[in-house]
């Protein structure tokens, strides 16, 4: 079976300028603010990348950050997985003993079919056997 690589990480924040100020402060991470359209979420190069935005540190990964909300599962770290093939990827998950968590469509509204991250690629979010959440996605070059 082929492996799964881990690409990236999720944390929320309730503050948005001191979550900011305090990864570029300790560890000199790059911040760029996504606008309204995805969420105000803000993606951070936690290591040098090309053109592409591809990392250049083998090991390394970038990740992102959203804003917390009243529910529970958004507060813990998540991790992002890639897939080669989403569809078939949830259909393992819940024959597997995981439920499929979802994402939010364009409009806001939670949806349990994966989300269309321009450019980027095809992304949901999952529990886990254990209880914890985890997000898949497909990377556009796939």
């Amino acid at each position: 079976m082929k492996m799964s690589p881990v690409v990236h990480f999720e944390m929320g924040y309730k503050d948005k300028a001191r979550m900011v100020k305090f990864y570029q402060t300790v560890f000199g991470w790059k911040t760029q603010q996504m606008g309204p359209e995805m969420g105000e979420y803000v993606v951070a190069q936690t290591t040098e990348t090309d053109t592409d935005g591809m990392v250049q540190t083998k090991g390394a990964i970038n990740g992102g950050f959203y804003q917390k909300t009243d529910d529970p599962a958004s507060h813990p770290p998540s991790i992002v997985i890639s897939v080669d093939d989403i569809q078939a990827a949830m259909k393992e998950v819940a024959s597997a003993g995981g439920t499929i968590a979802g994402a939010r469509g364009p409009d806001g509204k939670r949806t349990l079919e994966p989300q269309d991250i321009p450019g980027v690629g095809l992304w949901i979010s999952i529990i886990d056997p254990e209880g914890n959440r985890v997000s898949m996605l497909q990377p556009k070059s796939m």
